[in-house]
């Protein structure tokens, strides 16, 4: 049975948004100089939004959540093949809010933005390759 159209649609505009959001990751650490803040800020996203297509293609609901581990969590009911992608994604959840605002928060490090923004494309990577090529951007 071929996948409902709307569904590959969503799916891939899940994926584009992910992908722009690596993009941004990028271009924020190649900035002099680098906009560290920012930069972990896109890598959390770009997880985020590869986890809502994976769930979008399998018709999972999701609420809206920044909460990667929540999320991941209703990726493995889907394919429990994703633990240890999701074990690495986890952490990236407290990108989505601790650099959003002022307040008492130690800067990031280069090498600490260059280590999220590996691991969001792991992640983008390990879900685009589990959908058919009918969802990917």
């Amino acid at each position: 049975m071929q996948p409902d159209p709307v569904r590959l649609a969503d799916t891939r505009a899940w994926l584009v948004k992910a992908a722009n959001d690596l993009r941004a990751a990028a271009v924020d650490l190649a900035a002099t100089p680098p906009l560290l803040e920012d930069a972990l800020f896109h890598c959390q996203q770009a997880a985020e939004k590869a986890f809502k297509a994976f769930l979008t293609f399998h018709d999972q609901p999701f609420r809206r959540t920044h909460n990667l581990e929540e999320l991941g969590a209703a990726c493995l009911a889907c394919d429990a093949s994703l633990q240890s992608i999701v074990d690495e994604a986890v952490p990236l959840s407290e990108y989505a809010w601790a650099y959003r605002y002022p307040g008492p928060t130690a800067l990031p490090t280069l090498a600490e933005a260059d280590a999220a923004l590996a691991t969001a494309r792991r992640v983008y990577q390990a879900i685009r390759d589990r959908l058919p090529a009918a969802a990917r951007p």
